[in-house]
């Protein structure tokens, strides 16, 4: 059956401020709102771009951040907190050191590095905050050489002073950061009275620092699935969980939730489980993607070129990107799929940034979309598939992509998406996510 497409005032998750403020606790973790960027509520709210200048701008961006998903080598309890957003990306409001200095970092689940720009600084890009300086703060330690946490980093290498351990970390988008790997007490907290203090939390203090970083972050709180990543040091006291659901983006004075710790979801409530997938790097979910169907025809996921072409863990799922990138050789199959089913005008996109695009003022009729994975069929509705670009124009938001294929954020809209890094597990719960 096809669904009437309801497209109003469809903003980008990705363009969403992380608002962290005190919703639930429990011992086994504690839960956060989200707040879209682009609406009114936030403080990067800029009145003179017009609704579809926000939905390309979050959607170049996207792009943009597909691009930083491949880092490269270099030469060898109650908590609360803001999280802000800087040009599509989250960014996490937390302190470091005693005393406690304020850190932005974005959030960023394509990596696992925490790290921030410090002094003695020999190249950093401009930042609105402070540089911490470790020699001001009485809990920061150097990591040694020979220590797990310095083996963990594959960029790691021995340095000249006092054994201490030093890393070089850069992506895709050749943005990079080189410095010490040091050891420091994070703190998590808008007030004394909700505060937690995270001792002995490892992380990168970068000397040398630059790249496409806005000047309100201050570095990277790394989300990934690496042994470095905030997630992973946290993994015990958060059960190695965490779990996020989406509003629909036209409801923009309703926050989402984030949650670290256990929600409670399981497959007695509806929910749907598909295995993780190991593979290098260990810093992205992979799952593997059998299949799309448009209404009642499936199309098996295929692919020509190696970096996407794996039988498993073929695709990753990011809660930070914006657009769905497919295969081109998968993606050409749903663009035919759609041309026969949609009884609209195909046109291009005069922006350039999607593939397929139709004329029409009307809302349209979309064939019901099911993304198969392992053991998990998710059915998707139009709002995760379709927007409006234009007063007359509504483009599919999956294009094609010869790297990496990424499952984006607007394909999880309204499912309680839980990462389960003990069990190994991605599972989806269709929800009303404006109750959540």
């Amino acid at each position: 059956m096809a669904a009437a497409l309801r497209i109003k005032t469809l903003i980008s998750t990705l363009s969403v401020i992380l608002l962290l403020t005190l919703t639930e606790a429990t011992n086994s973790g504690f839960t956060v709102d989200l707040i879209k960027r682009d609406s009114t509520l936030s403080p990067l709210y800029n009145s003179s771009h017009t609704y579809f200048d926000r939905l390309y701008n979050a959607f170049a961006r996207s792009v943009s951040r597909a691009n930083r998903f491949k880092p490269t080598l270099q030469a060898n309890s109650s908590i609360q907190s803001n999280v802000i957003a800087n040009d599509g990306e989250y960014l996490i409001k937390i302190s470091l050191g005693t005393p406690a200095i304020e850190v932005l970092g974005i959030a960023d689940t394509g990596s696992d590095l925490i790290w921030t720009q410090c002094e003695p600084c020999e190249k950093c890009y401009k930042q609105n905050l402070p540089l911490f300086d470790p020699q001001q703060s009485s809990t920061y330690g150097n990591v040694t050489c020979n220590s797990s946490p310095c083996k963990a980093l594959d960029t790691a290498s021995c340095g000249t002073n006092k054994n201490t351990c030093q890393y070089s970390y850069s992506y895709g988008d050749q943005s990079f950061t080189n410095g010490d790997l040091g050891v420091e007490t994070l703190t998590i907290g808008l007030t004394t009275s909700h505060q937690v203090t995270l001792p002995k939390i490892i992380f990168g203090c970068g000397h040398n620092n630059d790249g496409t970083f806005g000047e309100a972050g201050s570095g990277i709180i790394g989300l990934g699935g690496g042994p470095l990543s905030l997630v992973s040091q946290l993994n015990n006291s958060i059960g190695g969980k965490f779990s996020y659901c989406l509003v629909p983006t036209e409801n923009s004075n309703i926050t989402s939730k984030i949650n670290f710790g256990d929600n409670g979801l399981d497959s007695g409530n509806g929910a749907v489980s598909t295995p993780m997938v190991a593979k290098d790097p260990s810093t992205f979910y992979y799952l593997t993607l059998e299949g799309i169907s448009v209404g009642n025809k499936r199309f098996a996921y295929k692919a020509s070129s190696k970096a996407v072409a794996s039988n498993e863990g073929n695709i990753i799922i990011d809660s930070g990107t914006t657009l769905t990138f497919l295969p081109p050789e998968f993606h050409a199959d749903l663009v035919s799929a759609f041309e026969k089913a949609i009884d609209a005008e195909r046109v291009r996109d005069p922006r350039g940034v999607l593939s397929l695009c139709f004329r029409c003022k009307d809302d349209i009729d979309v064939p019901i979309i099911t993304a198969h994975f392992t053991g998990a069929d998710v059915k998707l509705k139009p709002i995760n598939t379709f927007a409006r670009m234009d007063d007359d124009l509504v483009c599919f938001t999956m294009i094609p992509s010869e790297s990496l294929a990424i499952f984006g954020n607007l394909a999880q809209i309204n499912f309680l998406v839980e990462y389960d890094l003990k069990a190994k597990k991605v599972s989806f719960l269709p929800a009303d996510c404006t109750k959540h």
